[in-house]
């Protein structure tokens, strides 16, 4: 039977790669997207070409009723839910200091609040499947990210999540996890790449060298959480930012040779 998928996020950047992936695997995928219908009926072509399905939806996760929805319409359009990919996330630059109360609770609605719900709702679908959750955190959850107001802390509050969910859940054999991508070339950051000077910059600071990119480093490693490869893996999250986090300490200037 073929894999039956809800990813939220879908229509651009991580969210549609991963998709993309799933349907190249002859997955059955419920996409959402909070708009972009354009976008939307474009990957139900290109995945029913690649050999995969796809249920379009909509929906703002901003709303609480959104989650409960979005399973609802999955299980009634494929019959069933093997595993659930929470990718849909949004941000608003500002300090802490000046951010307003509206953004920061939009903020951890749709980062924090809206996996959780995602969660409790595909919970008895994927206690029938032994299925699997994954949600596309940042790895601005693992160290913090100063000027992007509430994103680090929804951020954060996702990677506990997934770990108390794995906890909860492991007697019902469905298996939590998470996936932290870095910087990462997608649409929604190709204005920032398009800058020669910036993207030099970023990639000096990258132990690999380079911008990951959405389809080759991010998507392969969800399809591959969601598997039977992964099947004895849950409470984890797989950090894909070319070594970045784990460098600071080569940044240090004028360290001695013995330090080295």
């Amino acid at each position: 039977m073929k894999t039956r998928v809800l990813v939220t996020g879908a229509s651009r950047g991580i969210g549609r790669a991963i998709c993309l992936q799933l349907a190249r695997q002859g997955a059955e995928i419920a996409a959402c997207a909070s708009d972009h219908a354009d976008e939307l009926a474009t990957l139900v072509t290109e995945a029913s070409q690649l050999g995969g399905r796809v249920l379009p939806l909509t929906g703002d996760l901003a709303d609480p009723a959104t989650p409960e929805r979005l399973v609802a319409q999955t299980l009634s359009g494929l019959g069933g839910l093997d595993a659930v990919v929470s990718n849909a996330g949004v941000s608003r630059p500002s300090s802490l200091v000046n951010l307003s109360l509206q953004d920061w609770d939009y903020l951890m609605a749709v980062n924090a609040r809206a996996p959780w719900l995602l969660a409790k709702a595909s919970f008895p679908a994927l206690r029938e499947s032994r299925g699997s959750f994954v949600s596309v955190a940042s790895m601005s959850g693992v160290q913090p990210y100063p000027g992007m107001g509430a994103y680090s802390p929804s951020k954060a509050a996702v990677l506990m999540l997934v770990r108390t969910l794995a906890q909860e859940w492991a007697t019902c054999g469905i298996r939590v996890n998470a996936v932290s991508p870095g910087l990462i070339h997608t649409t929604l950051t190709a204005k920032v790449y398009a800058d020669a000077p910036t993207k030099a910059a970023r990639e000096a600071l990258v132990p690999l060298h380079r911008i990951g990119n959405a389809e080759a480093d991010i998507a392969g490693l969800v399809a591959f959480l969601i598997g039977p490869e992964a099947g004895y893996i849950t409470g984890q999250n797989l950090l894909a930012d070319g070594g970045l986090l784990d460098s600071v300490q080569s940044l240090i200037p004028g360290r001695p040779a013995s330090e080295r």
